[in-house]
């Protein structure tokens, strides 16, 4: 039977690891998957050895306050593999954590496979150095990166993004507003504020002034915001006490009927435009067709912790957002920083709900994006970690 060692440390890394687990089984039924995980993996036979949560760390505030525990779970995971030692081990994103694993697991004679690679095209792209030591070979997602790798040396695979071909080409709003109660003639804007604590606090209040702005102008507009764990909903509706919004619909993923699907996707599914913050939610709505403002806000003590780790004051690319990355153009506003107030938010995101013959504009850049990414992810990334896992 073949072992494979296993870690992902965020709801959007879980995602994506239940599909490689799940590609892995149908071409190799036989196998036995250990490590950190959350509940798509666990769905798919994860045998979990430590929870998920401790690595789900925003910044270096937050890491350094949790880092006896992370020490923990690290030298506790290390440890069992050093003794069980897995065929392969894969890590999906947590390039801190992860890195630092495939480096002392490789030392042991361990392949390993670093699947989504950290954003070296945006921030300290001197972290290759430490990539071509630690792994044996890279699956990454978006066709641009491939270049990156193979210019340095280091076996790379573009295998797509799953998520394009788990989210339909066409999604069918209707269907979406008919499952979650909204009539098809209402106008609905999904708020996504983060998944992470940190976000929470610094978006949320942004976001729901501008949806006061919005409503005062559009006074049925509804508003669904999907919640990713109770921690989470409970930050947000302290905040919501605050500044209070009417049609306000709290999705949680304990109200799905497929649990595998996230609440946020229904959200998206069922929404005219977004308010969305900054990561892999930009890129499940890009997928999904809709219209969205892009906004991020760092505190100014993370502001100096990053351009002091990096070295930069700014990323190497002129966008922040995956789905302007990709379309290298500014196909949907960024408001970040000082430009994230709620009276800019407003009136970006007013766009997006009303202006129809600009979101079609959008809709027709995504929709080729869509094409470029939809490839058969779990089947290509599984052959490759089982080719790893069977040379060994």
């Amino acid at each position: 039977m073949i072992q494979i060692g296993m870690v992902a440390g965020e709801p959007s890394g879980d995602l994506l690891a239940g599909r490689i687990i799940q590609g892995i089984r149908d071409v190799q039924p036989q196998i036995q998957v250990s490590g950190i995980g959350g509940p798509q993996m666990q769905q798919v036979g994860l045998d979990t050895w430590y929870p998920m949560d401790v690595l789900s760390v925003f910044g270096y505030v937050d890491a350094l306050k949790r880092l006896p525990k992370i020490l923990q779970t690290y030298y506790g995971s290390l440890g069992r593999w050093k003794k069980t030692q897995p065929d392969v081990f894969v890590g999906i994103d947590a390039p801190d954590f992860n890195l630092r694993m495939e480096m002392q697991l490789r030392k042991q004679g361990i392949p390993t496979v670093q699947f989504v690679g950290p954003s070296i095209w945006a921030w300290r792209y001197e972290r290759i150095h430490k990539i071509r030591q630690a792994v044996s070979h890279m699956l990454v997602l978006f066709p641009f990166e491939v270049e990156i790798y193979e210019k340095e040396g280091i076996p790379v695979t573009c295998v797509g993004h799953p998520l394009a071909q788990n989210i339909p080409l066409d999604p069918d709003k209707n269907e979406a507003r008919r499952r979650l109660g909204l009539a098809a003639d209402a106008k609905v804007l999904a708020l996504l504020p983060g998944s992470r604590r940190a976000e929470i606090a610094l978006l949320a209040p942004r976001f729901l002034q501008a949806v006061q702005k919005l409503q005062q102008d559009h006074p049925d507009l509804q508003v669904v915001v999907p919640m990713v764990n109770a921690q989470r909903e409970t930050e947000f509706n302290a905040i919501l006490q605050q500044y209070p919004i009417r049609h306000l619909r709290l999705l949680r993923q304990s109200d799905q009927l497929e649990q595998s699907r996230p609440a946020a996707w229904d959200a998206m599914q069922a929404a005219d435009g977004l308010l969305v913050a900054s990561g892999t939610a930009t890129l499940e709505a890009m997928l999904f067709k809709r219209p969205m403002v892009i906004s991020y806000v760092l505190s100014p003590l993370m502001q100096k912790l990053m351009a002091w780790q990096s070295g930069q004051s700014k990323p190497l690319t002129p966008w922040i957002g995956l789905p302007n990355i990709l379309a290298q153009d500014f196909v949907v506003p960024e408001l970040l920083q000082e430009d994230a107030t709620p009276d800019k938010l407003a009136k970006a995101t007013e766009r997006a709900l009303f202006d129809l013959s600009w979101a079609d504009e959008v809709t027709q850049r995504f929709m080729e994006i869509h094409l470029q990414l939809r490839l058969d992810t779990p089947r290509i990334a599984a052959e490759k970690i089982l080719e790893l896992a069977h040379a060994r």
